[in-house]
């Protein structure tokens, strides 16, 4: 029929209208993804056939672990759950200067699963930038080694490299905007880095852990705001957006340092973020009702569609850390907690997964939110609550434990006695007194005891700048330093006022008698313009030496 009535004909339009519409809203509110980090560091998991099970009926359909292992790849077969695979930072070196290595390394642990177990990624190394081993300059050669290894094999249209980076690569991270890399890694490394995932329509793998963040600066950084809970919101005083989490503005930082070196296309998938469900006493809010908020509360953000402020237009892809608790890893209990379920496959709390569970979610109210925050109502990440010269979120009078620089000793003695002589030296500045001879901690009388109060010295008086905890590879940045080699030294913040400047540092030789421990001074005041960002450090060991930082 050719002609319809004036009725007809309006009610066909609002129909079309009503269809755009929605397609219109589908569109603008394209959903992410979600997936899980499978880590096995323990003794007690279900097999890799139980876990896969579990993945499936949990509706999980993405994986990342840290290895090839061949029963996990095996129970991953068939499974339609897409898959990352790790080459581990052990095996770089062998990758950057042996093809062959690269090729071998293809030829055992991926062309033999392949496609049945959809693997889609290769994360080459793992936070390589601070890794103890320091294998950064060989981490490039190594991804293009195993690039040419899958052409060989015609799997590179399949199959992606990358590599994690950890927030400590970066230089600058507030306001988010304002986000930049160390310097010392842009040539040799960062470029390089992009250009390759540039040139092979890869992306960048991001870790990021709001909770780092949150637990060092927990009076200045409201929950509410690492949370994605309701809050007032932050506006980024560089390009006036306003972020409303910590999980957007820590991902824009890097977007903003990825757009500065002119890379606008390289995009982020966010290989690891979690928060855990323990922690010790000093591990502010590790808890349960913290750990399902933002869980929880994440999953819900990245499958109702949209992405960050600065790139709203790309949706997130992200993978929590971690599928379960882990009970042989090191360091303080936060480590070995979190997981989204027990190895019973008990669920820790309860998140959704899939866009369908999220419809029916509801979060667990916090038995005493107040408490738990330990901060104030207005989310800190800047803007007006920003430090005075605005560099900062962090107040001059707030308080931080952490995080700390400590000496990298396997950067060999050599490297390690430049950084010393630098940092002890006129132009580093750092007070070395008390590590000289007869002085109260040049015992135990090691390079690296040395290093680490020298270094640390030097950090805290740069204002804990990602930059001032490099020194060549020679240290890192750590929530805790060594106990084993500090001996009797605590790094801690003296509580009284020292010639009238808050915020003097202290390093106290304990004694057995506590009341009469001995205290020398060694410049640990800072301008405690610390980065919200966190200090990047999961993924290195953690020691058991708490450092009480105190502040005024």
């Amino acid at each position: 029929m050719l002609c319809s009535t004036k009725k007809q004909g309006m009610e066909r339009l609002i129909v079309v209208c009503l269809c755009v519409s929605l397609l219109s809203i589908f569109a603008l509110a394209d959903p992410g993804a979600v997936g899980v980090n499978y880590g096995r560091i323990a003794n007690d998991l279900p097999s890799a056939v139980k876990t896969v099970e579990l993945l499936k009926s949990q509706g999980i359909d993405k994986v990342k672990i840290y290895d090839t292992d061949s029963a996990v790849l095996k129970a991953l077969s068939g499974s339609s759950i897409k898959v990352i695979v790790s080459l581990p930072n052990e095996n770089l070196t062998a990758a950057a200067k042996y093809p062959s290595f690269a090729l071998s390394w293809v030829q055992k642990n991926i062309v033999p699963y392949y496609p049945l177990t959809q693997i889609h990624a290769i994360a080459v190394g793992n936070e390589v930038f601070v890794d103890p081993n320091n294998t950064t300059d060989v981490l490039v050669p190594a991804m293009k080694n195993v690039q040419s290894a899958l052409v060989f094999y015609k799997l590179d249209s399949g199959i992606k490299i990358s590599s994690p980076f950890a927030l400590s690569a970066l230089q600058s991270s507030f306001p988010a905007s304002s986000g930049s890399f160390k310097t010392e890694l842009i040539e040799p490394v960062i470029k390089p880095m992009f250009d390759f995932l540039r040139e092979t329509k890869s992306y960048l793998m991001l870790n990021a852990y709001p909770f780092f963040a949150y637990s060092a600066n927990a009076d200045v950084i409201s929950l509410d705001y690492a949370l994605f809970r309701e809050n007032p919101g932050v506006v980024d005083s560089g390009n006036g957006l306003k972020y409303t989490n910590l999980f957007d503005a820590q991902v824009d930082a890097v977007y903003a340092a990825i757009k500065a070196l002119k890379y606008d296309d390289v995009d982020i998938v966010v290989t690891e973020t979690g928060w855990p469900s323990n922690g010790d006493k000093e591990e502010i809010g590790a808890n349960p009702e913290n750990a399902q908020a933002y869980n929880g509360n994440l999953v819900k953000r990245v499958l109702t569609g949209g992405g960050t402020p600065l790139k709203s237009e790309t949706k997130l892809v992200v993978y929590l850390f971690a599928l379960y608790n882990e009970n042989k890893k090191f360091g303080p209990t936060s480590e070995r907690n979190y997981g989204l379920f027990y190895p019973s496959e008990e669920k820790v709390y309860e998140i959704p997964f899939t866009l369908e569970q999220v419809k029916t979610w509801k979060l667990k109210p916090a038995s005493d939110r107040k408490a738990q925050s330990q901060a104030p109502t207005k989310p800190v990440y800047g803007g007006e609550s920003a430090g005075s010269n605005g560099t900062s979120g962090v107040s001059n009078s707030s308080s931080a434990k952490g995080p700390f620089c400590v000496a990298n000793v396997k950067s060999g003695k050599e490297r390690l006695q430049k950084a010393l002589d630098y940092a002890c030296g006129a132009e580093g500045g750092a007070d070395c007194r008390s590590i000289q001879p007869g002085a109260a901690c040049y015992d135990p009388n090691t390079l690296g005891a040395h290093a680490t109060i020298a270094f640390n010295s030097y950090y805290q008086n740069k204002g804990r700048a990602n930059s001032a905890c490099y020194f060549g590879g020679a240290a890192y940045v750590v929530t805790v330093p060594p106990i084993a080699e500090l001996g009797k030294c605590d790094l801690t913040m003296d509580s009284e006022e020292d010639n009238g400047t808050k915020g003097a540092g202290k390093l106290f030789v304990q004694t057995n008698n506590k009341e009469n421990a001995e205290a020398v001074e060694v410049s640990l005041s800072s301008p405690r313009l610390v980065t919200l960002l966190g200090s990047g450090t999961f993924g290195i060991s953690w020691v058991l030496l708490v450092l009480m930082y105190l502040s005024f």
